[in-house]
């Protein structure tokens, strides 16, 4: 009589594990690197969101940006419903949607969520609005060379 085993053998099986697990660590990484990528993705389109309504804002005013941290642009949704939330990955800042005031042509803080400069007497930056982050963005631009690296597409 025949004894006929079927199955794979140990070695075997130890061998499909490490190549799974090789895979893996490979894999993972780059996967965690989409999920920061599509996070600055979002936070730059919810940034052009609002550019544009503070753009169809200063339309209906004659010229004029809102004076304000934006509280105008959201009144009754006329101009954006809210301002969206602004996510940060890789940096120590977690998501936040305020808006802080920067006057007097000065230069943004390192925080959390957006800042905008609502000070007509300093038309070169008047009615700016950008990320409130200095930190270095996916791509590897910090704010040595730009206001805030994360406000450039």
């Amino acid at each position: 009589m025949k004894n006929n085993k079927k199955g794979f053998t140990l070695i075997e099986l130890m061998i499909v594990v490490a190549i799974i697990g090789i895979l893996a660590a490979i894999a993972i990484p780059k996967f965690a690197d989409l999920i920061n990528k599509s996070k600055e993705g979002a936070t730059k389109g919810a940034l052009s969101s609002v550019r544009s309504a503070i753009q169809v804002y200063y339309g209906d005013n004659e010229g004029w940006f809102p004076a304000d941290t934006l509280a105008c642009v959201t009144l009754n949704a006329k101009y954006i419903g809210e301002i969206p939330l602004a996510k940060m990955p890789g940096t120590t800042h977690g998501d936040a949607r305020g808006v802080a005031a920067v006057t007097g042509g000065g230069a943004i803080t390192d925080g959390s969520g957006w800042a905008y400069f609502n000070d007509p007497a300093n038309a070169a930056t008047w009615g700016n609005f950008v990320v409130s982050c200095t930190h270095e963005d996916i791509k590897g631009r910090d704010s040595a060379t730009l206001l805030t690296p994360w406000s450039t597409f």
